[in-house]
């Protein structure tokens, strides 16, 4: 008599499944077909979590992974690799200066409010350099616990997710030229999905100057990685290299320079921007209540402050120094 109750209990469990996984993959459909922007795709990824749960939970951050280099490199076949250099080098010194002084505020305010030292830390680097990656780079090398690393992202998420609305309102209001944006999305916004997903909204030149900007602040994960590793002292530690800007960096120079490659490189950009689409929507179903909540009040002030000092401090850099 006791089996029907929890036979019945596993057949609406599975039908339920089988629902959000129908209504997932229709919205990953609308992406595909382009039916809807990055930010509605981040949007409607934060809804159907917090109402129907996600169903791929186990696969979601490695297809967050793979979508988003697949993307990166996609978008290097809209580039071209001589005004890529050129928007790096104007973009150098301005990415020293910022990574350092972020890390330095970082850690102040880490101190400041308490923050455990690892859970500051990743979100300092994450804040600096280059988010998510840059989280998932250094947390092996101090060690820490998913409960500090899945705070710490979970942080950083949330911010990339706001940024992604306000960054191209604030560019319009204040009249930054596509130059000056793609900058600023460069240096202020946490994770390459957001900062392409955000200068592709302002327009081409600022995509292009915002990708390769961050892409080349994205190699900073390895000469931080070691300075963490003397720091906390860990000296076995593995440093993981991002590969894929160097895939990034290849697709660039063939659209440059191989004539042959103009024809597909139009194609390959739209799939890549599909990529992204779907991206932002996969990485707005990780934003669910249990994610908010166990962010805690003092690494989300933390990180809050940090981009604040970060986006400010790169606004004005850009506007009235550079």
């Amino acid at each position: 008599m006791k089996t029907k109750p929890q036979h019945t209990a596993k057949h609406l469990f599975e039908i339920n499944l089988l629902s959000q996984q129908i209504i997932f993959g229709l919205v990953i459909l609308l992406c595909l077909f382009s039916l809807i922007s990055p930010p509605v795709a981040l949007l409607l990824g934060v809804f159907l979590v917090n109402l129907f749960g996600n169903p791929f939970v186990a696969f979601n951050h490695r297809a967050i992974t793979f979508l988003l280099q697949f993307s990166v490199v996609g978008l290097g076949f809209g580039m071209n690799a001589v005004e890529a250099v050129s928007a790096g080098k104007e973009g150098l010194l301005l990415t020293i200066f910022s990574i350092f002084s972020t890390l330095f505020f970082g850690t102040l305010l880490g101190k400041w409010f308490g923050t455990d030292k690892k859970t500051s830390h990743l979100i300092s680097c994450g804040t600096a350099i280059c988010g998510g990656s840059a989280i998932a780079a250094i947390s092996p090398v101090i060690k820490s616990n998913e409960n500090q690393t899945s705070i710490a992202l979970g942080v950083i998420f949330i911010l990339n997710s706001i940024a992604l609305f306000v960054f191209p309102f604030i560019g319009h209001q204040l009249d930054l030229s596509q130059k000056e944006f793609g900058l600023w999305c460069a240096i202020a916004i946490h994770d390459t999905s957001s900062v392409v997903g955000a200068a592709n909204k302002y327009g081409a030149e600022a995509l292009q100057i915002a990708t390769t900007v961050k892409l080349a602040r994205a190699l900073w994960i390895i000469p931080i990685s070691v300075a963490t590793a003397v720091i906390f002292k860990n000296k076995n530690s593995k440093i993981k290299i991002p590969y894929f800007i160097g895939l990034f960096i290849l697709a660039m120079l063939l659209n440059t320079y191989v004539p042959e490659i103009s024809s597909i490189a139009p194609k390959v950009v739209t799939i890549a921007k599909i990529g992204l689409t779907i991206t932002l929507f996969l990485i707005g179903a990780t934003l669910n209540l249990n994610t908010l909540k166990s962010v805690g009040v003092k690494p989300l002030l933390q990180g809050v402050f940090l981009w604040i000092f970060i986006a400010v401090l790169g606004l004005i850099s850009i506007m009235y120094i550079g």
